[in-house]
């Protein structure tokens, strides 16, 4: 029965006077595929956030707006979860480039008359370009697990990661354009980024590979000589569902320290983020026009942050990312205090919100690297996906959306910034759980 999503075939190997040629050609390739592919999902993500000041223009309450907003989250963490299993048993070529025209499809219906109709139609279609979202990191995992060795994967994965902070950056330009170009904020915001998006799915196919062994090339411990503890013979073999889900990620004691961390950094993460323009109006009187180059830097200053965090877990660390994360988690609570307690200097806030950003994306590009060196290769996507999971439901949707905004609607902001310094907190001593594993991983290796 044809199945465009399987895993294609391994082909016969190579000579081996055109291996090395071709493994180098294609490694780059596959990457700038799966960097251009996960930069576009994130053209039609946030796009309902940037409707939302003409939504409200129309009428629509800032609470149930709110509500609809949420439903991104909820999927997102969910679907990167389910989504993993489902990747780690198909064609990274085929799924990642579905799942950004899916998600593509599902933002121009609601930059439509209809889609816009109603609370419930928007949460519907939130909840849709949410679960579509889901499609794009495991299959990155995959790729980045067959491509690319363990002990060169921190660095390469962090230059990868910043993808979402150029594809996060170029979005509002777009729809800034999009209005003046075609008329309409819907075609700006919606309609624009959408097709756009559709287009760089074509080009990600064009670009990308499943495998080393689809393309008549070994695998690449064997290329590379960097084998891991957990790698053999099995290691190349497509598992089943069950496997994949039961003996390998819910059955791992270590990856749920992983998960629950995650967790906890994406509390401090869209804690800090999502709340700042309130924060520094309501209590230190700012105009928000005053701060609000240092807000869209919090996502700049993440790609320098992010590459040096993966280059320090390489090459100082030598794959040790558990001490990585704890010294950056360290260095967030230092900053948020920072943050926190300055009252007299605007440049010490804005400073302190570009550190933030410049330290918080290391944690989370890291776990997720994390996540995939304590799996097996054929199940990089789900053991990526449960992080993501805890990350985006527990940590943002729970956490950093609805606990936060309860403690400082209720108890006021101190609670709220104390909330923040315990995640960080928390977020250490879970990592700090995983050091004795790694170092038996890698020892052994």
């Amino acid at each position: 029965m044809w199945n465009p999503l399987r895993p294609p075939a391994h082909k016969p190997q190579l000579p081996a006077d055109r291996v090395d040629r071709r493994y180098r050609q294609l490694r780059w390739q596959v990457f700038a595929g799966i960097f251009i592919g996960y930069a576009g999902y994130y053209l039609v993500r946030k796009n309902f956030t940037l409707a939302m000041p003409h939504l409200i223009e129309q009428g629509f309450d800032k609470g149930d707006l709110g509500i609809a907003l949420s439903a991104n989250a909820i999927a997102y963490g969910l679907s990167k979860f389910l989504m993993g299993g489902i990747s780690d048993r198909s064609n990274a070529r085929v799924f990642l480039p579905l799942g950004l025209v899916l998600s593509a499809a599902a933002t121009m219906l609601l930059g439509t008359r209809a889609g816009i109709s109603s609370i419930v139609m928007m949460f519907c279609l939130q909840f849709l370009i949410g679960w579509f979202q889901g499609m794009g990191w495991p299959p990155c995992g995959r790729v980045m697990t067959h491509w690319f060795s363990q002990r060169e994967r921190g660095t390469k994965m962090s230059v990868w990661n910043v993808a979402h902070n150029v594809g996060g950056g170029l979005i509002g330009p777009m729809a800034a354009y999009g209005i003046l170009w075609f008329g309409t904020w819907q075609a700006g915001t919606f309609w624009f980024p959408a097709w756009t998006a559709v287009a760089i799915a074509g080009v990600a196919y064009l670009l990308i590979r499943d495998t080393p062994q689809s393309e008549g090339l070994p695998p690449i411990e064997r290329w590379r000589n960097d084998y891991p503890k957990n790698y053999g013979a099995r290691s190349e073999e497509e598992l089943t569902t069950r496997e994949i889900f039961f003996r390998y990620v819910l059955n791992n004691r270590i990856l749920w320290y992983v998960a629950a961390a995650n967790a906890f950094v994406y509390l401090v993460r869209y804690g800090v983020l999502d709340w700042a323009p309130t924060y520094l109006k309501d209590i230190k009187g700012y105009d928000i026009r005053d701060v609000g180059w240092a807000y869209s830097a919090y996502e700049w200053a993440a790609i320098p942050g992010t590459i040096l965090c993966g280059w320090l877990s390489d090459r100082i660390f030598m794959g040790r990312r558990a001490l990585t994360i704890m010294i950056y988690m360290a260095l967030v609570a230092l900053f948020v205090c920072i943050y926190w307690k300055n009252m007299g200097s605007m440049l010490l806030d804005n400073i302190a919100l570009i550190a933030i950003g410049f330290l918080i994306y290391g944690p989370v590009m890291l776990i997720g690297v994390q996540a995939l060196d304590l799996a097996p290769k054929k199940a990089a996507g789900t053991a990526a996906g449960l992080t993501g999971f805890f990350g985006y439901f527990f940590g943002t949707a729970l956490l950093a959306n609805i606990a936060m905004g309860a403690l400082v609607e209720h108890l006021g902001w101190d609670w709220g910034f104390g909330l923040l310094l315990a995640a960080c907190g928390l977020s250490i001593l879970l990592i700090g759980c995983t050091l004795r594993a790694e170092k038996a991983l890698f020892e052994e290796r």
